[in-house]
């Protein structure tokens, strides 16, 4: 049996701590590994080498740092191949959409190369007599990243560029359920040169979370996750005076109107919805269609469900894989079943859907829901699998009313030929992310990433400018540097010229 250990200080190891638990293949159910998890010695022993490395790192000069980060650039993307494999074998999503977290994982490593612009500052000569001010960033020091278990790549890779390109040590506890990705990576910021202590891996529950989030050695925290989790690691970690990011769940709408080119909104409404087994933050799980426009959706968006190959995520061709674990697969059950016996209509239901051979994986086919209402718990929960459900309103204006009115506020999109409407909606809905014809709007690097209402908890999003800015303090220096004749002009005035 595989055994995954820590990566403390440079090297893998199994701590100090007994326990272990189970990581499953969830296209058959099988054992694939046992995972180590820490121990609190485990915990201080990451956490002590994480601040002495950040004092030492956070003084290489930014030539240094970014030639590492380069290098770390090129070390993962001559491994996608590999990294994708360890994803769809403990996430279960297909190998094309694994490797495509990595290429968007990449993207802000890219964008940590070129850190330096953003670190810069500003100066203001002779603000008053004699006297100069100019600003600088320096790092917060140790930042604990806690990740979820349906991007084991790219969420890190939100994060650790970043942090660590900014000077910071920073110490990743990644989902228990696919830890062996983020293993990968830790082996690849040593052989790009990064030195021992600055990345290290830690694999616990909530006890290591809440470690990190007490821990008076850990300056920073970025989570991502559901909002109950959200909403309490930003609480517990401000509580104990951190710097927290905080990322929670999301119910994110496509308004589809009835000048929308159909089979396009169709097309990428089934991608959305059922890609990556619906296990996504930014998933279309909700489509309002305004007026004339729901039976031709629903009769297309049908015919793509049903034609969605779900297979093992190593097999050719194949679209979509199973859900996370056998818990996540009674729940979606759950609501679905709940949403048909309220009065929903199931155009497609996926419940009952296996692949031949592999019984015992966590199978759920693509399900397509009509005649869903708001006080649904289909429309009201987070469902994380390939449902989607339809509702029915009379114009747009209701349909950003609806939207507004969801305590969610991640991501959305609107389909439509309509300029005016296209504006009016981008301008009207209460959420952080919007796509106009684009159902995952998920921003390029250089951008940032982050939702509205309980779907971010903090005040920074996460990776772009303000990434940076969360992971860096600001300094404002005043410098008078007077003549030996002037040099006792002090005053108890407050001087400003």
């Amino acid at each position: 049996m595989t055994t995954i250990k820590h990566f403390i200080n440079g090297a893998e190891t199994a701590g100090t701590g007994g326990a272990t638990q189970p990581v499953y293949n969830p296209a058959t159910g099988a054992v694939s590994a046992q995972l180590h998890l820490a121990s609190r010695e485990d915990l201080d022993a990451a956490v002590a080498a994480a601040k002495a490395a950040s004092e030492v790192w956070g003084e290489y000069s930014l030539a240094k740092r970014t030639a590492v980060l380069f290098k770390f650039r090129e070390l993962v993307a001559s491994h996608v191949d590999e990294l994708a494999a360890l994803v769809t074998a403990e996430h279960g999503k297909v190998l094309s959409d694994a490797a495509g977290e990595i290429g968007r994982g990449l993207e802000v490593i890219e964008f940590a190369c070129g850190i330096n612009q953003l670190l810069k500052g500003a100066y203001s000569d002779q603000a008053s007599t004699g006297i100069d001010v100019f600003s600088f960033r320096q790092p917060v020091g140790v930042v604990a990243g806690i990740t979820p278990f349906n991007f084991p790549v790219m969420v890190p890779l939100w994060m650790c560029p970043i942090a660590i390109a900014a000077g910071n040590a920073f110490i990743l506890k990644p989902s228990e359920r696919d830890p062996s990705a983020p293993m990968l990576l830790a082996k690849l910021w040593t052989e790009a040169g990064l030195p021992d202590g600055v990345f290290q891996v830690l694999h616990g529950g909530k006890d290591t979370v809440d470690g990190l989030l007490t821990h008076p050695d850990v300056d920073a925290i970025s989570f991502v996750g559901s909002t109950p989790i959200a909403k309490y690691v930003h609480e517990t970690a401000t509580a104990h005076g951190k710097r927290v990011q905080a990322l929670g769940g999301a119910k994110n709408h496509a308004i589809i109107l009835p000048d929308a080119d159909m089979d396009n909104a169709a097309d990428h409404l089934s991608a959305a919805a059922f890609g990556s087994a619906g296990e996504r933050c930014m998933a279309i799980s909700v489509a309002v269609a305004v007026g004339g426009a729901a039976d031709t959706l629903l009769g297309k968006v049908r015919e793509r469900a049903e034609a969605i190959k779900v297979a093992e995520g190593t097999e050719p061709g194949a679209d979509m894989g199973p859900v996370i674990t056998a818990a996540s697969k009674a729940r979606v059950l759950k609501i679905v079943g709940e949403a048909a016996d309220a009065g929903a209509t199931l155009v497609v239901d996926g419940r009952d859907f296996t692949v031949p051979g592999k019984e015992d994986g966590y199978w759920v086919g693509p399900t397509l829901l009509d005649g869903v209402s708001t006080d649904m718990t289909a429309y009201t929960e987070e469902i994380f699998g390939p449902v989607l459900a339809v509702l029915r309103v009379d114009t747009v204006e209701e349909g950003i009313a609806l939207i507004n009115s969801n305590p969610y506020g991640n991501g959305t999109a609107i389909f439509t030929s309509s300029g005016a409407n296209a504006r009016k909606f981008q301008r009207g809905v209460h959420v952080g992310m919007i796509g106009i014809n684009v159902p995952v709007p998920v921003p390029v690097a250089y951008h940032s990433f982050g939702g509205w209402k309980n779907s971010l908890f903090g005040d920074k999003h996460i990776y772009g400018e303000e990434g940076v800015a969360f992971y860096t303090r600001a300094k404002v220096v005043t410098s008078r540097w007077p003549e030996p004749s002037h040099a006792s002009d002090a005053s108890y005035n407050f001087p400003s010229n």
